[in-house]
């Protein structure tokens, strides 16, 4: 029989555990439920078509702006000049947001990777010819990418390291939890086992290391 005191703090840590759960649970939940669902969708991504949709845009851009490109350097990387940028996101709907281009004597090429898709735009540095290209591959390539941190900038990284933290908290306190009531619950170590045992028995015997 426990006495008092072994009593309080087991009521304390379970009263601790249980909040550090739940608010774990809380933070995680529509997260695990998109990781899970993009788990199931990049595993059979070849039973998935993807119908791209491609948009083309040309323009030309005015001789004050041409000017400023002449200024620029013959080869390099190195964003274009502000000005530039802004009339490419007016004209072609180009959002460069100070992105490296790629110069040359004839032309500036700049990449615009993103989630779900791809795009890039070039401009000839002689003609001031405009050329832009975006492509979409649909919301599940994109919800794949993300899933990945494919080409989702920094902010979205942050995001991922906080949800995998979240989720360390929510198991480390879950396997806890186990512990506390395991006694009142038989079936809680062997199927704690299982969830270890069966993955890496099918690394084991079908995963060609």
């Amino acid at each position: 029989m426990k006495t008092a005191p072994a009593q309080q703090s087991r009521s304390f840590w379970l009263k601790q555990l249980h909040q550090w759960h739940w608010i774990s649970a809380a933070l995680s939940l529509v997260g695990m439920l998109l990781f899970a669902v993009t788990g199931f969708t990049l595993n059979h991504a070849g039973q998935i078509e993807a119908q791209p949709k491609v948009i083309s845009r040309k323009a030309t851009l005015p001789a004050d702006l041409l000017a400023q490109l002449a200024k620029g350097p013959s080869e390099g990387k190195r964003p274009l000049p502000i000005q530039v940028e802004t009339w490419l996101d007016e004209a072609v709907d180009a959002d460069i947001a100070r992105r490296e281009g790629e110069w040359s004597q004839e032309e500036v090429y700049v990449a615009l990777p993103r989630p779900g898709g791809d795009a890039w735009i070039s401009i000839d540095r002689e003609t001031g010819a405009v050329e832009h290209e975006k492509t979409t591959r649909g919301a599940i390539s994109l919800l794949n990418d993300l899933h990945k941190g494919r080409n989702a900038g920094k902010a979205w990284g942050w995001f991922i390291d906080v949800f995998a933290g979240a989720c360390v908290v929510f198991a480390v306190t879950g396997l806890i939890l186990l512990q506390f009531h395991a006694r009142a619950r038989p079936l809680t170590w062997p199927l704690a086992a299982g969830g270890l045992v069966i993955p890496l028995l099918l690394v084991i015997l079908f995963v060609h290391l």
